[in-house]
C-alpha cells in the first residue's frame, strides 16, 4: 500500500489503543466509559451501530453514495472491537477464525454449526 498502513497494522494499533483505554479514566476516555458501564451498555452500542449500518446500506443502494455506509460500518467495527476487548479478545481472534474458514465452503461451515 502506498503511504497507507496495512489493514492489519491499523487493526493491531486500534486493538492496542482499546486495551490501553480500559485502564483510563471514564471521564477522559469514551472507551473507558463504555467498559465502566459494563457489557450491556457495550452490547447496546453494538446493536445501535448495527441498525445504523443496515439503514445506511439501504440508503446507499438508493442513492449510489456509500459514504455514510462506510462511516457507519467503521462505527460498528469499532464498537464490536470494544465488545471483544471487554471480553478479553481482540481482532486477531476474529481474523484467525476467518482464516480458518478459507478452507471451507460457506455451506460446509454452516453445516458444521448444526
Amino acid at each position: 500500500m502506498t503511504n497507507r498502513q496495512s489493514s492489519g497494522d491499523v487493526l493491531a494499533q486500534l486493538c492496542a489503543v482499546l486495551e490501553a483505554r480500559k485502564a483510563a479514566s471514564a471521564e477522559d476516555s469514551y472507551v473507558a466509559s463504555l467498559h465502566s458501564s459494563g457489557l450491556n451498555k457495550i452490547l447496546e452500542k453494538v446493536g445501535e451501530e448495527s441498525i445504523e449500518t443496515i439503514l445506511a446500506a439501504r440508503d446507499a443502494q438508493d442513492s449510489g453514495d456509500n459514504t455514510k455506509l462506510i462511516y457507519e460500518t467503521a462505527d460498528l467495527w469499532f464498537h464490536s472491537l470494544v465488545m471483544l476487548s471487554h471480553l478479553g479478545e481482540d481482532a486477531q481472534a476474529v481474523l484467525t477464525e476467518l482464516e480458518r474458514r478459507f478452507d471451507l465452503s460457506g455451506l460446509e461451515e454452516k453445516a458444521a454449526r448444526d
